[in-house]
């Protein structure tokens, strides 16, 4: 047959559903609903009933045809239908108001009616309101008061709080859901970038066989089921075997188009997930949505064997709070973990840099003797190929291997390469090495290379634990298509030549790294001239970032001395959705100054990625420096841009003031330095505000641009001001060329950053 698509790529209505187009199925607007309860449309303005459900009878005592078209009051009498309409036109999201307790007056049936608006066309005439009552049996203690709902979580949320790892606080919300739920068996599913899934933790009745540790492919939960579960964070079925009932008519009168269940309770899933729980052993299933910033995270996968389990609309309603509260700690979690590792990284870091200026022993020998460069990305294997030796530590391939691995990293002509699956990359190169899929290597000076390598993940997983399940495999037989371990070996086809991949974090540890070894090589002596200019180049970014509506320009010039300078900037991408920008200035020239510069760099930039405050990042830079550099001192002012409302979050320390130039050229000071440099801070830096009109610029500089022998700093300033008198697109060589002295012996270091209109 031919198939009808909808635009949005999903089959027809009733369309036949498959293996092969499940990820097409409509699951949203499936026209059936669970007969465990009943459902009505009710158009809003004249309380007509447009659409019911086949079972109507059996809560209402009366057919679909004998209500459709007729006011609600006479589907549900008229005393029902005032607490329904008063209910729904209540201020306030219905969801928090759900359920209303009702006894219909035909049956004398005491229900839950759960109300939802389903979406509806933005404009034109089905856009006409409906409201949708759902109807289920009231169980358990009603109405549903902050005795049966919060208190029966008040436990679980003591112990979600306490939980100090991930892992603890996956296996409390694992027992708590099970004890809140009675399911047999509870489990927590953990979604990867690629949406494959992996059991992280689980509460299971004592004689069955565990899921833990097995991973499931990400088309065991199709886009349009992802979907779903963003926006409607609890599903049950409680029964698998159940018989779909219909929606009379199929399509909404008002739309023309099926109705939309996507925030029903009631609403029938697909056929194929069915078949898949029943190839289980299940017989009833629950779901809560696990959400971070709005994004589909996890799940909380309930499954009943013993029988058909529908809990009370509380208990529901006390899982879905408690998903709600271990969706939180989980991102708390997760970032305390993160600045864990950030923190980690920095230590690991600081011994490799030691290390390396370790001149008694070759460079290879000295940063892989202690172990610290393996574990400072978790990598299985490091090689490193400098001063003409290889040195590796760790599970890393033979010799020949290992160049041919650095000889494919240096074919990039980049300063850092890295992939979690060679195969695909480099299949020539991967053939020499079956056990590796993940490398990453970052380029030294005349072509030395340090890199890492990471296995294929199969084999961890493998390792792990027995993911072939093999009393599941035994009770399955060779007939089934559906079941947890063929989504295991499915899996295992999809990520097969995969490493774990290299998180940003970890790339931006390389890249730290990258700098302290290009230093050391200096040291050393490696060609002295060309050493120090792959040295400035390696402390600043190689690219600045792109900022939609704005745009961004920077500039460093030497003292001309020959020698490093101290002086550097930094632009860059932060978690938190603002761009960090960063000038800073080390006293003094030369190569301490540089390695100084190297160091307060790669210290200010892991802090800033590890907290949003400019202020805090300050001040873990002045503990660095105080405990690690003493007698060192440098200026450094911190800006962090919020691109949508150009409001910048600024602190000095020792710096010159930035400057704010308005779209006519008029130009505007921030205030000066709230501490003095690092090195002699004696106080925290106040954080100060200000904001870049549009068509204006903020600017950042070092003294080196505006100062001059014989003349005060305020002429130096009046200068680079008068540089706009035309207004605020002056070019930053324009800017470098009319402000700063020919014959200055100060580096200077500018980064000009512009407001569209």
């Amino acid at each position: 047959m031919t198939s009808t698509v909808d635009p949005d790529g999903l089959l027809a209505p009733g369309e036949p559903v498959d293996l092969d187009n499940c990820a097409r199925e409509p699951i949203h607007v499936p026209g059936l609903i669970q007969p465990r309860g009943a459902l009505l449309v009710v158009r809003e303005s004249d309380h007509t009933v447009l659409q019911v459900s086949q079972n109507s009878d059996q809560f209402l005592g009366a057919a679909p045809q004998d209500l459709l078209g007729g006011p609600l009051a006479a589907a549900v009498g008229p005393e029902t239908a005032a607490r329904i309409l008063t209910h729904a036109s209540a201020p306030g999201d219905l969801a928090d108001r759900n359920p209303l307790s009702l006894q219909l007056e035909a049956t004398a049936r005491v229900v839950d009616a759960v109300l939802h608006r389903p979406p509806l066309p933005d404009d034109g005439p089905g856009a006409e309101p409906v409201l949708v009552v759902e109807l289920e049996p009231a169980a358990g203690a009603r109405p549903l008061t902050f005795p049966n709902t919060y208190l029966a979580v008040r436990r679980s949320l003591r112990d979600l709080e306490r939980a100090a790892t991930l892992g603890e606080l996956y296996d409390d919300a694992a027992r708590h859901v099970r004890e809140l739920t009675r399911f047999d068996r509870v489990m927590i599913y953990r979604f990867d970038a690629e949406h494959n899934g992996e059991v992280v933790a689980e509460a299971r009745r004592a004689d069955l066989n565990s899921f833990l540790g097995l991973h499931y492919p990400a088309s065991d939960i199709p886009p349009q089921a992802r979907a779903l579960y963003e926006k409607n964070w609890i599903r049950l079925i409680a029964d698998v075997d159940y018989e779909p009932t219909p929606i009379v008519p199929t399509v909404l009168p008002t739309t023309g188009a099926p109705l939309d269940l996507t925030y029903s309770t009631l609403r029938s899933v697909s056929t194929i997930h069915l078949e898949y729980l029943r190839n289980m052993g299940v017989r009833a299933s629950m779901s809560i949505s696990l959400l971070r910033e709005g994004r589909l995270w996890g799940l909380i996968a309930c499954h009943h064997y013993a029988g058909p389990h529908e809990p009370p609309f509380e208990v529901r309603t006390a899982a879905e709070f408690l998903g709600s509260a271990l969706s939180v700690r989980l991102v708390a979690q997760s970032e305390t973990e993160r600045d864990a590792e950030v923190r980690r990284a920095e230590s690991v870091l600081a011994h490799l840099a030691a290390d390396s200026r370790d001149e008694a022993a070759p460079l290879g020998t000295a940063i892989t003797r202690s172990g610290w460069l393996r574990r400072l990305v978790r990598a299985d294997g490091a090689v490193v190929v400098a001063e003409g030796r290889l040195t590796s530590v760790g599970n890393v391939p033979d010799d020949d291997a290992c160049r041919a691995l650095v000889a494919w990293v240096l074919s990039h002509g980049e300063e850092l390469v890295s992939t979690d699956r060679l195969a695909h990359d480099a299949p020539e190169v991967a053939a020499l090495m079956p056990d590796v899929a993940g490398v990453m290597g970052i380029v030294l000076p005349e072509g030395q290379v340090v890199l890492w390598v990471r296995d294929e993940v199969l084999r961890h997983v493998d390792w792990g634990g027995d993911p072939h399940n093999k009393a599941i495999a035994r009770r399955e037989g060779g007939d089934v298509r559906l079941s947890p371990r063929k989504s295991f070996d499915r899996w295992r086809e999809v990520v097969r030549g995969h490493s774990r991949p290299w998180t940003p974090d970890q790339t931006d540890f390389a890249a730290s790294l990258r700098g302290h070894l290009v230093e050391a090589l200096y040291v050393r002596g490696r060609k002295a001239l060309r050493a120090t200019e792959e040295l400035q180049r390696s402390l600043l970014p190689a690219l600045l970032p792109r900022i939609e509506g704005w745009t961004l320009e920077s500039r460093y010039e030497s003292a001309g001395t020959g020698l490093v300078g101290g002086d550097w900037y930094d632009a860059l991408d932060l978690p938190s959705g603002r761009v960090a920008l960063v000038v800073g200035d080390v006293t003094g020239h030369g190569l301490q100054a540089a390695a100084t510069m190297g160091q307060l760099s790669t210290t200010l930039r892991a802090a800033l990625v590890g907290t949003s405050s400019a202020a805090e990042a300050v001040e873990r830079l002045e503990q660095f420096a105080r405990w690690t550099l003493p007698g060192e001192v440098a200026t450094v002012a911190v800006a962090l841009l919020d691109p949508a409302s150009g409001v910048v979050e600024h602190v000095s320390v020792g710096h010159p003031p930035l400057l704010v130039v308005e779209a006519d050229g008029t130009p505007r000071w921030a205030e000066g330095a709230s501490a003095p440099p690092l090195g002699l801070v004696d106080r925290a830096p106040a954080t100060r505000v200000l904001e870049v009109p549009r068509g204006g610029a903020l600017v950042l500089y070092s003294d080196g641009l505006v100062e001059r022998r014989d003349e005060s700093i305020r002429q130096g300033l009046e200068r680079l001001a008068a540089v706009f008198a035309g207004g605020a697109g002056a070019g930053a060589d324009a800017i470098l060329a009319a402000a700063r002295d020919p014959q200055s012996a100060d580096d200077a270091t500018l980064l000009v950053l512009r407001r569209e209109p």
